[in-house]
């Protein structure tokens, strides 16, 4: 094996994702262009950082007052991230708590990695 061949053992990220040690099949490039697309927007990047800067679930009564958008706005926006898979929720009474889905940070930065694009261009 030459120094720059990694096994799945040595590579974190190969051990993560293993699909990205290959091509993208038709159905994951789907997944991940649906979970970039619902990150183009600026209000959802937004609320997804500040989902996920928060150490467990956020109540939406503490994202909206950080828009000048209407509460319907908000849900409509969450919505959307939960679609994509990047967010979860629970109600809970009248309010709703998000969280990040276990992985989906991760598995979005995975392949814009610099690492893994250079091993996806051989």
């Amino acid at each position: 094996m030459s120094n720059q061949e990694t096994t799945e053992a040595d590579d974190p990220i190969a051990a993560c994702c293993p699909a990205l040690t290959a091509p993208l099949s038709t159905e994951q490039a789907a997944d991940l262009a649906a979970a970039f697309k619902a990150l183009g927007d600026p209000v959802r990047l937004r609320l997804l950082s500040l989902i996920a800067s928060q150490p467990g679930q956020v109540c939406v009564c503490e994202l909206t007052p950080a828009f000048e958008l209407s509460q319907p706005t908000i849900s409509h926006h969450l919505k959307l991230l939960r679609q994509a898979s990047l967010v979860d929720c629970e109600r809970r009474g009248t309010w709703v708590y998000y969280w990040i889905v276990p992985g989906a940070l991760e598995r979005l930065a995975a392949v814009l990695s610099p690492q893994t694009l250079a091993t996806s261009s051989r």
